[in-house]
Parts: C-alpha cells; sequence; structure tokens
C-alpha cells in the first residue's frame, strides 16, 4: 500500500480509531494546557510571591498575547512551508519554556517565562484545526471539530482539577504539566501523516489575495464571536471566578478546580452531539444562541449563595462554548479556500488571542473599581452586544 492509498485508509477508518486524528487531539490538549491547569493556582501563586490579585490577569496576558501578534504570520508560514514544521518547534518551546514557570520564584521572570511559553502556544490553537480542515471534509469534518472540542473540554475540564490538586501542595507544581508536550512533538514529527503545501506560490500574490478573503463580513462575524468567547470565558470564568470562590465560599483549591471543570465538562458532552445538533440547526443559529447562553450565565453567578449552586451557570456556560466554539471552526473551514485554510484560521487565532489577553485586563480594571460581581455582569453587556454584532455581519 502506497502513502497515498495509506492516507486514504486512515480518513476512512472511525475518527477515534484514526492515528491522525488522535495526534490532533493530542495538540490540542495541549492547546488548552497553557492556563486551565494553573488558574486554580493563581490566589496561592499571589500569596507566595505577594502579588496583587488584580495582577494575576498578566500571567495569562503575557501568554496570550503572542497569538495576537504571530497569528497572521504563523498561517502565512503554515500554508507555504508546510504545517508541521511550525507545530514540532512551537510544541518544543511550550514544553521547555512552561515546565521552567515551575522553578521561577520571582514574579517578573514567570511572566518573561509564560511569554515565551505563550510563544510556543501561539500555532497550537488554530493549526490543530487547519489539520481537521486538511484532513476531513463534509459532515466528517463536523464531527471531526466537535469531537475534538469535546477532548479539549476534557482537557480543560481535568486540568483545573489536576492543577488544584497539585496546588496543595504547592502553587508551582501546576506548572510543570507542560513537560508534556516534547513528546507530543515527536509524536507529530514521526507519526503524522498530512498533505503539506506545496510553498510555490509567489507571497506578494498570496497575500494580496488573502487579503482580499480575509474582507468577508461573514468571516468578520465570526472573528469577532471567537474574541468574544474568550474575552468572556478568561475574563470572567478562568481569572475572576476563582477568586470569588475563595473570597466569598472561602473554599480550598481543588473546589475551585471542580467547579471550573464543570465548564468543560458541559462542553464535552454538548459537543460531542454536535454533528446531530447541527442538522437540525445551522451553525450560525448555534452561534447566536451561545451569546445567549453567555449572558443568562454570567447574569446568574452573583446571585447564588451557596458553592454548588454555581454548578448552574458553569453548566449553562459549557453548553454555550459547546454549540458555538466548534460552529465557529467548523464555518470558518467551510468560507475559507483551501490554500489559505492556515492563514483564515490563524487569524482566528489572533482573535480569540485578543480575546484572551484583553479579558483579563479589562475585567481586572473592572474588577478594581467595581468588585468582583461588576466583573460578570459587565459580561452580560458584552455577551448582549457580540450577539448584536455577529447578528448584523452574518445577515447577508
Amino acid at each position: 500500500m502506497n502513502s497515498e492509498e495509506n492516507q486514504q485508509f486512515e480518513r476512512q477508518k472511525p475518527l477515534y480509531q484514526d492515528t491522525n486524528f488522535q495526534i490532533i487531539c493530542a495538540v490540542s490538549l495541549m492547546a488548552v494546557l497553557g492556563v486551565a491547569s494553573v488558574g486554580p493556582a493563581f490566589p496561592y501563586l499571589a500569596e507566595a510571591l505577594k502579588v496583587n490579585p488584580k495582577n494575576n490577569g498578566l500571567l495569562v496576558t503575557v501568554f496570550t498575547l503572542p497569538a495576537v501578534v504571530l497569528g497572521p504570520v504563523i498561517g502565512v508560514l503554515a500554508d507555504r512551508l508546510g504545517r508541521k514544521k511550525i507545530i514540532v518547534p512551537s510544541l518544543f518551546l511550550f514544553g521547555i519554556a512552561g515546565t521552567a514557570c515551575a522553578f521561577a520564584r520571582d514574579f517578573n521572570l514567570l511572566l518573561l517565562l509564560r511569554f515565551l511559553q505563550g510563544i510556543g502556544a501561539a500555532s497550537l490553537p488554530s493549526l490543530s484545526v487547519t489539520l481537521l480542515g486538511d484532513l476531513y471534509a463534509a459532515d466528517k469534518r463536523t464531527t471531526a471539530m466537535g469531537y475534538n472540542a469535546s477532548v479539549s473540554s476534557i482537557g480543560t475540564a481535568s486540568y483545573p482539577a489536576i492543577g488544584g490538586a497539585l496546588a496543595t501542595i504547592g502553587w508551582f507544581y501546576p506548572f510543570m504539566l507542560p513537560i508534556v508536550a516534547i513528546p507530543i512533538g515527536l509524536l507529530v514529527l514521526l507519526k503524522l501523516k498530512n498533505p503539506e503545501p506545496k510553498g510555490n506560490r509567489n507571497l506578494k500574490e498570496y497575500l494580496r489575495n488573502a487579503g482580499k478573503v480575509l474582507q468577508n463580513r461573514q468571516l468578520f462575524g465570526l472573528f469577532i464571536a471567537s474574541a468574544a468567547n474568550f474575552f468572556l470565558l478568561y475574563g470572567a470564568y478562568v481569572i475572576y471566578l476563582p477568586q470569588l470562590i475563595k473570597n466569598i465560599f472561602k473554599q480550598p483549591p481543588w473546589t475551585i478546580g471542580l467547579i471550573l471543570s464543570s465548564v468543560s465538562v458541559a462542553l464535552a458532552i454538548t459537543a460531542l452531539q454536535l454533528g446531530k445538533i447541527s442538522r437540525k440547526y445551522s451553525a450560525t443559529t448555534l452561534i447566536r444562541a451561545s451569546f445567549v447562553l453567555y449572558a443568562l450565565a454570567l447574569f446568574i453567578v452573583p446571585f447564588l449563595p451557596s458553592i454548588w449552586l454555581l454548578l448552574i451557570p458553569t453548566t449553562i456556560f459549557g453548553v454555550g462554548l459547546g454549540i458555538g466554539l466548534p460552529s465557529t471552526q467548523t464555518l470558518l473551514a467551510e468560507l475559507a479556500p483551501r490554500e489559505y485554510l492556515a492563514t483564515i484560521l490563524s487569524v482566528n487565532g489572533t482573535f480569540f488571542g485578543i480575546g484572551q489577553t484583553l479579558g483579563p485586563l479589562l475585567m481586572g480594571i473592572v474588577f478594581g473599581i467595581g468588585g468582583i460581581n461588576s466583573v460578570f455582569f459587565t459580561g452580560v453587556g458584552f455577551a448582549i452586544l457580540t450577539l448584536i454584532v455577529f447578528r448584523y455581519c452574518t445577515c447577508l
């Protein structure tokens, strides 16, 4: 069996048996490790290093900032040079710099290492989705996007619990987890079989044509939705829900991890059903519905008197992510011409990097001015505003 026939045979397997799909899911699990695993440690890190809690968001901001700056560059390089040549060194840098964070005892040094780790992480979310777009088509692509989102959410569900448990031993232990990225990088290098671009197009012409593609108003609406997803997730839930749990309910790190994990459990269950759901509702309808669910979930949080009642809004938020995130990725893959797929998805990565970066920063300002509840009410307004903008962009 030649190489092309072998790749065709792999594609005909059930997704869970497809080696390519398994490797892509492993990359996706690394893409969500950088924040989800360390969030429960933030309040205790702040105490140990004598840092004002409002500065905890900087640990996310410096990690996500490289994706904002490097996103379009990564996409162009991946479309011209190949996916592996970007993903493999990215995984190695992510693993080395991320593990080094565990040995930092100075906040400024920790920020620098998080920035380097963020450079490694910048390509992982968009190129893992790009690989799915390369390898699968039609209904199988939608299913693959949903399964991949579900696998990622299993990571984001388990990482806070693992990180919370490790943080009870010491705040720095969760920062050791990225070392797993190194063997995954070797798997990508040696085992991933994917079609790579030829890279023989004129760069000036390529950039001019890519610019024309990016002027599509529907694409812009999807980029805004991506940014808003992560603005709300990181700005409200990942950073300030742990602070609320610690300050209001006086709970330990493992409880924080458990509550945060419920978002991802709901996401995983919902995303697994996306193939069935998408046969009844369009992707744009599902994305709009996700922002209604975000607004509802964030509105509920400040009124809950019991720690375990927080599972209601976190579950609602997770359902929103489960229908919204993979629907956005699927629609982007459908709208993007194949020769510009990595570029389009990397620009999308830039936008959700913007959301990850601005969410903690702006919500930190809101927290400083109005307290913890103001963070969640601001999130409600932002979700509604995003719904209006997205509806305008997609009503052609």
